[in-house]
């Protein structure tokens, strides 16, 4: 067991790394001088420490005080307003906390806020990395170790996550690292269908099967339309419902003017919606080029490993058939490394106002460049390469000179023509088996297995040159030999993960949309696709608990209502998937070999009503599922509708309205009991006192009609009258 200080965090809420550069270090004492008075003004208790050599650790604590209570009040008011919160929070501290206590990530993200928010809404105005803050590297919370280890070994053993698994991740890490774990968990389970129903497929259609084509379409409506209900529903569990509203502003926004909200009075800064559109056109060049760019390298790439593979002859083609994919994997990185920098430019140009309109915008481009990157060569080889090979494949011999320096005559580098070329039936499927279950094996590798043995490489060049410098007599003396004895192990390990990367849940949900893309685009190729998606999301869903909890800095906790805009790009890959697979059934279901090469064998008549039938159908199958699960009711639901009606009770009970609240059923009966105490108060003088009464004042059919009894007791005694009446009336006719 290591020694409790190793895990113990001693307290610490949030740790400031900061960079104190070796060249002007005057003005960096300023700006750490800055740093301490800013935080001793938002009340925290902070503390410094020795970090590198060349940087400083400040350690942050908010006091249990008073103040902090009243922080976290005006921040859950601040929810109740915007409408995250349906009950308006207590004011008394204790009666705060009881009511709905303090999340540790709730407190890492109040106290982040403290540090990061504008001085005009109340905090010390830090970017780290940012203007006068390009010393301040990184702001993190610690990993608590003995949580991360009891996650490591009880998930592993686990099939599925429990709800109250996703509550506790949430409630250590935020809502938007919990709705990828909850996105992650609902997928790995819907895959079980399209699993079992694909591998029986397999078993006894083969690929390119129109059952398989419409079970999978089904699948996905049903998947998308569940998710989305989904969403809410943990939106109203973990109380973030219209958190998206409740942002503050970008640092880098740079409106055009300020002005007066009529409503709130407040100032708002504005910049015009018609000049960010006019930013916004540029998508269009980016798309356009993005397409050009990536296209060319792909698809020439593409049609080198053609070449090699069905039309080169001559040695080493065992090995010369791998070229195109080392030369696909040097060049797309760098290319598309281009264009997401040129996006991210662009973005910041379109100049959005706050951090969720930004990233919006981001991953919209990134989805471009992710798409043409993943899709485009099973697009070639299913639209382009196998009906028109036969067309196609005799003009290749312009890559010939990739391999003369290997050929031993012409005749090896010669492309056949139209009539001596036989098409490779196997090529699409051995494609979706590289995508399927190769790229996945990679992928899974590279997120586990890399950067752990990097991170030992790191450490042993480190270990080398230190050893050299002590032969050598030039060792410094190390940062940690100023440490006290006590904080030694302690500090030790925030070193360990200061050095860590940032994780990006971003990136995560970018590689299960992909995935998803494939499933609903190509899957019909291969049916086993989903068999080999549920083996991998099951590893994965654990691969990405290692990394987040030890190959990764412990993330900031950031609220979230959804996925975001990845939400929109699996609607839109699940639509192209109705459009794509019923293609591929068609021009395949000829016992799963398709077109040879010759157009003349696909009629276009015949694809495009596929097409159109299948659209159209999946537009309407989706809009019956999504109004059968709209009319789905759960706890969630019937909670919201309860917290909304209690809050609009307390309204008018504050106002002094409460009694118009009570059930119109149950009106007050006073008066009901006032006079059943006394006699019915009805005789001959009262009667003739009433008629009296009514020929003194004028009168007209209508007030004599309603006039004709006077109050419930006598309606009552009227109607027992009459039926005394018609019991007698029987009783007569009856003798």
């Amino acid at each position: 067991m290591p020694p409790k200080v190793l895990q113990d965090n001693l307290d610490v809420d949030l740790v400031v790394k900061y960079k104190v550069p070796g060249k002007d270090k005057n003005a960096a004492i300023q700006q750490f001088q800055g740093l301490i008075r800013r935080f001793a003004q938002l009340n925290l208790e902070i503390e410094v420490r020795a970090g590198d050599d060349s940087s400083l650790f400040i350690f942050i604590k908010a006091k249990n005080d008073e103040a902090f209570a009243d922080v976290i009040y005006r921040s859950r008011i601040r929810d109740w307003l915007h409408g995250v919160r349906q009950i308006q929070p207590i004011k008394e501290t204790v009666g705060t906390l009881i009511e709905a206590p303090l999340t540790e990530a709730e407190r890492l993200r109040i106290i982040y806020e403290m540090l990061t928010a504008q001085h005009m809404d109340g905090g010390a105005g830090i970017t780290p990395k940012y203007g006068d803050w390009k010393n301040v590297e990184a702001i993190f919370p610690l990993h608590n170790h003995e949580r991360n280890k009891k996650w490591l070994a009880e998930w592993s053993k686990k099939s599925f996550l429990t709800p109250d698994d996703l509550d506790e991740l949430r409630n250590a890490m935020g809502e938007k690292v919990g709705y990828y774990y909850a996105f992650l968990q609902s997928y790995l389970q819907f895959l079980m269908f399209p699993a079992a129903f694909g591998f029986s497929v397999k078993v006894l259609l083969g690929n390119f099967s129109p059952v398989y084509m419409i079970g999978i379409g089904m699948w996905s409506v049903i998947f998308l339309e569940y998710w989305k209900r989904q969403e809410k529903e943990l939106s109203v569990r973990w109380g973030v419902k219209n958190v998206g509203t409740l942002e503050s502003k970008r640092r880098e926004f740079r409106p055009e003017h300020v002005q007066k909200d009529p409503i709130t009075g407040e100032d708002m800064a504005i910049f015009p919606a018609k000049k960010r559109l006019q930013r916004q056109l540029l998508q269009i060049p980016l798309a356009i080029g993005c397409a050009i760019a990536l296209g060319l390298v792909i698809c020439t790439c593409y049609a080198i490993e053609v070449f090699i593979s069905e039309v080169y002859s001559g040695p080493l083609k065992s090995v010369l058939v791998f070229s195109p994919t080392i030369l696909l994997v040097t060049a797309v990185p760098t290319v598309s490394s281009f264009l997401n920098k040129y996006a991210e430019q662009l973005t910041q140009f379109e100049n959005y106002e706050t951090q969720g309109a930004h990233d919006q915008a981001m991953i919209s481009k990134v989805f471009i460049i992710n798409f043409i990157t993943s899709y485009l060569a099973m697009s070639l080889t299913s639209f382009v390469y196998v009906p028109f090979a036969s067309i196609l494949v005799p003009y290749l011999d312009i890559f010939s000179l990739t391999v003369k320096p290997f050929a031993e005559d012409e005749k090896q580098t010669r492309a056949p023509t139209s009539a001596q070329f036989s098409i490779n039936p196997q090529r699409l499927p051995n494609q979706m088996f590289y995508f399927a279950v190769t790229a996945q094996l990679i992928s899974l590798a590279t997120e586990t297995i890399v950067p752990i043995l990097q991170r030992k490489g790191e450490d042993k060049i480190a270990s080398m040159k230190s050893s050299a410098s002590k032969r050598n007599g030039g060792a410094h003396p190390s940062v940690a030999s100023s440490d006290h004895a006590e904080e030694t192990g302690f500090l030790t390990r925030v070193r360990e993960e200061a050095s860590l990367p940032d994780y990006d849940v971003t990136a995560d949900l970018r590689e299960m949309v992909i995935q998803f893309g494939y499933l609903v685009l190509f899957s019909v190729v291969w049916p086993l696709t989903p068999v080999s998606y549920f083996i991998n999301n099951w590893f994965e869903l654990r691969s990405d608990t290692f990394k987040l909890t030890t190959q990764s800095r412990r993330p900031i906790p950031d609220r979230a209502d959804s996925i975001g805009p990845w939400l929109n790009c699996i609607e839109f890959l699940a639509w192209l998937g109705s459009i794509t697979s019923a293609a591929l059934a068609y021009m395949f279901s000829d016992g799963g070999l398709g077109p040879d090469g010759r157009p003349s064998k696909i009629k276009l008549g015949f694809l495009l009503l596929s097409v159109f039938f299948s659209e159209h159908t999946f537009l309407i199958f989706r809009n019956v599922v999504r109004h059968v699960i709209s009319k789905l009711d759960s706890d969630n639901m019937r909670k919201e509708r309860s917290e909304r009606f209690m809050v609009r009770r307390k309204f008018l009970q504050d106002a002094g309205l409460g009694d118009v609240v009570k059930p119109l059923t149950s009106p007050t009966d006073s008066a009901l009991k006032a006079m059943d105490t006394g006699s019915s108060g009805l005789d001959r003088r009262s009667l003739e006192e009433d008629a009296r009464n009514d020929s003194l004042r004028d009168s007209n059919s209508t007030t004599r009609f309603w006039n004709r009894q006077r109050g419930w007791q006598e309606t009552e005694s009227v109607g027992l009258r009459l039926i005394d009446m018609m019991e007698n009336e029987g009783e007569r006719k009856t003798k």
